[in-house]
Order: structure tokens, then sequence, then C-alpha cells
């Protein structure tokens, strides 16, 4: 801006000035060519060529300043100055303007106030308990099963990667579709509960507070973002675990013999309403506090196997629980594996069209998994563990996959797991689509 006023300043200054010289040009010229044409009147016919000739001279040499002249006005000096570049022409080499992010910083941890996910509760199975006497015809959903709350969540802020958050945005469709069809409540979060709970910990006060405000529900449900439905027919079979309070994808060799921190999963997992729970989510979440979390890092990496050093993780947490307090917890932990409650998505998206071709969903196994999870994919990042591209590919396969059988209700499906922009008729139209046998075709004469 400066350097512009600079150059309009000195426009202005120079403009007078130049005029005034090319005005004296032009009028030496001009006296100049008419003594020569007065001196050429008594010449011969012949030397009327040369005055001709310098005429056309004359009347060039005019035009020519007056070109420079308008040009001059129009331009204006920089486009003759040698220390200067001319102004940029296009977008993109105009300079861009910085757009600075508010960033909120998080008050300060108090190193002298002990940690608690919340005040200590000690006799909530007898409080729920009273509450649902008070409250029967909230105890089971419209199928007249118990009832579920899904939680999920994501950051609040938006992704590096713009095509990310078109992906959350399908994810959680997915888990509308899914929670509709099954009468389950959902809740999707995008603020932070606590300040203190970051990375991994953050569902924790979340999946506590949900507990507490809604003892009609029996299940809490917890699921990463990067999880999608594949089998939209598939119920969890809840009657499968009336003696456990907790359910989570796992194999019971690999935690307790290998003591692998991959034992487990804790993308996706069930806990129910009661005090065994809080106590658990009590006991959990102390390891993810901000002040123990590298110190529990180094510990868990010595304690389980294959787990490189990083900070504190929920699932390498919970994992270590297990080995190392197993009377206390395990009894109550149902480790399923007969179907993915969590699926690793490396070992399952390429089969989604033999899935297609010789099975149906309802099964939740390999036949039709149940979920699919996109463990180390994280759509919000820059980077992935298993490749940006393939993981966004992916990703879009295992939506269109569970899609389709939202789709199929209205008669549509996708053409192509790969694509979202065409879809195809599964059947035709009718002209009595309630099926009740009656015309519904107007006669128009």
């Amino acid at each position: 801006m400066r350097e512009h006023a600079r150059r309009q300043q000195q426009e202005s200054s120079w403009n007078p000035i130049l005029r005034q010289q090319s005005s004296r040009a032009v009028a030496k010229l001009d006296s100049y060519w008419r003594s020569l044409s007065g001196s050429s009147r008594g010449f011969s016919h012949k030397s009327r060529h040369v005055q001709k000739a310098v005429y056309n001279v004359r009347l060039t040499v005019l035009c020519g300043i007056i070109t420079i002249l308008v040009l001059r006005g129009t331009i204006g000096t920089g486009m003759f100055s040698r220390d200067t570049e001319p102004p940029p022409t296009t977008i993109e080499e105009r300079p861009r303007e910085t757009v600075h992010e508010v960033i909120e910083e998080d008050p300060p941890i108090d190193e002298t106030i002990p940690f608690a996910l919340g005040l200590n509760i000690t006799d909530w199975d007898e409080t729920r308990a009273e509450w649902l006497r008070n409250h029967p015809e909230m105890t089971k959903n419209k199928f007249g099963k118990e009832r579920v709350f899904l939680i999920s969540g994501s950051a609040s802020k938006p992704c590096k990667n713009p095509v990310g958050d078109h992906l959350l945005v399908k994810g959680l469709k997915n888990k509308i579709d899914y929670t509709r069809l099954h009468d389950i409540e959902l809740y999707y979060s995008m603020a932070v509960i606590d300040y203190q709970m970051q990375s991994f910990w953050v569902k924790h006060p979340m999946i506590r507070k949900i507990m507490l405000t809604h003892p009609e529900a029996e299940w809490i449900w917890w699921m990463d973002s990067d999880a999608f439905f594949t089998d939209m027919t598939f119920e969890v079979p809840l009657d499968k675990y009336k003696d456990h309070n907790m359910v989570l994808h796992g194999f019971e060799e690999k935690l307790f013999v290998k003591k692998s921190w991959l034992g487990i999963n804790a993308g996706s997992f069930l806990l129910r309403n009661c005090q065994w729970s809080l106590d658990l989510l009590d006991e959990w979440t102390s390891y993810g506090h901000p002040r123990v979390t590298k110190q529990v890092g180094v510990m868990l990496s010595n304690e389980l196997t294959d787990r490189p050093v990083f900070d504190a993780d929920d699932q390498s947490v919970l994992a270590y629980l297990f080995v190392t307090q197993k009377s206390r917890w395990v009894p109550k932990v149902f480790l399923e594996n007969s179907y993915y409650l969590h699926g690793y998505w490396v070992i399952l998206v390429d089969n989604y069209e033999r899935n297609m071709e010789k099975f149906r969903p309802g099964y939740g196994d390999d036949r039709w998994p149940f979920v699919t999870h996109f463990v180390g994919c994280k759509p919000c990042g820059s980077e992935a563990s298993y490749g940006m591209q393939r993981c966004l590919q992916q990703m879009e396969r295992a939506f269109n996959f569970g899609d389709n059988q939202i789709l199929e209700h209205y008669g549509y499906n996708h053409r192509a797991l790969n694509g979202t922009k065409e879809l195809g008729k599964v059947r035709k139209d009718s002209a009595d689509p309630l099926g009740l046998g009656l015309s519904t075709a107007t006669n128009l004469g």
C-alpha cells in the first residue's frame, strides 16, 4: 500500500513536467517542418516528393509521441522504471491474506489438586434401581429390548485434510442410520468435557457423564468416529452378556499369554450402566492424566509386548489392568471375537464384493462384517500409517457398502463401491407401493 501511494505521488508530480516537455518538442518539430515546407515552394516537381515524404515522417513522429503520452498516463511510471516490477495480473500472483486461527489455551493444571474423573459415587446401583422403579416405562426400547446409548465424537476444529471432514460426516450418517433402525440413542460430541483429558482420553469423562444422566440406558456403547457399521441388519446379542459388564473385541491367548497390547481393541466397546463400570472408569482414567502419561507410557511398553514407546493410551492401559488385576476386572469382561464388534479394515475391505455376491447381511462375521474400523488411517491428519490415498478410498468403499443396505429400502444402491455419483435401481417403481392391491391409477379420460 505504501509503495502504491509513493508511485501515485511521483506520477502526479511528473505528469505536468512530461506534458510540458512533450509540448515543447512537438512545437519545435512543427516549426522546423513548416520552415522546410515553406522553403520548398519554389522547388521543382521532383522536390515535391521530398516534401510529401517529410510530411509523412512528421505525422508518424507526432502519432508516436501521442501514443507514448497516452500509455504513460494509463499504465503509470512503474512500467518504465527499472527498479520496480509490473503489478500482478493473476489471482495466484497476488499476495494471499493470512488467516490467523484463534487458539484457546487450556487453563493450567493445578498440580496440588489430586486428579479425579468426577465426584466419588459408591451407591450407583441402588440409586439407579430406585429411579427405574419410579420410571418403569423407560426400561425398554420400542422393540422391547434393553436400552443402548451409542456415543461417538470428533474434534471441534476443522480437519487439516478437507476430505477428512467429508468422511466424518459420512461416518456420522452411517451411525445415524444404524441407530435409527435399531432404536438406539445416539450422542455425537464435538466438545471437550474435561480439558485435562486429551487425545485418547477425551471419551472417558463423556462416557461417565452419559451414564449418570441417562439411567434408563442399560448399556453405554462407545465407537470411534473412524469406525463404520457395515452390517446394518446385525444386532449385538445383549442376552449373551447378562453376566458381564463390559464387552470388547479381543482374544484371551493374545492378551493373557502373550500380554500383547493388541490383544483387545478399545475402538468399539460396551459398558453396562452400573457401579462396576464407574469404578473401572475411575481406575482406568487415572493412568491418562497429562501429569503421568509419559511415565505410564514407558511402563506400559515395558510390561506389554510389541508396544512402541509413546504416551499412555486407553487401550494399553486397559490391557495392563486386565493382565495385572485379573481377579478384580476380568470375571465381568467378555472378549468377543465371534463377530466383528471391531473389524480391522485391512483384512475386510477387499472382500466386500465377494460378500455381496455370496452372502447377505445379518451375520456380522467374515461373511458380512458388522463393524469396519479404520485403525491407523487418521482421516483428519495429513499422514496415515497405510497411505492417505488408500485410507480415504477404502473408507469411501466401507461407507457405500453399508449405505447400500439403507438405499435398498428405497429401491436403489451404489452402482460401484468406489464411486458415489451414480445410483442404480434395484427394483421397478410400483403403482401400489404399499402392496394393498388397490388401484391408485387415475383415469384422465
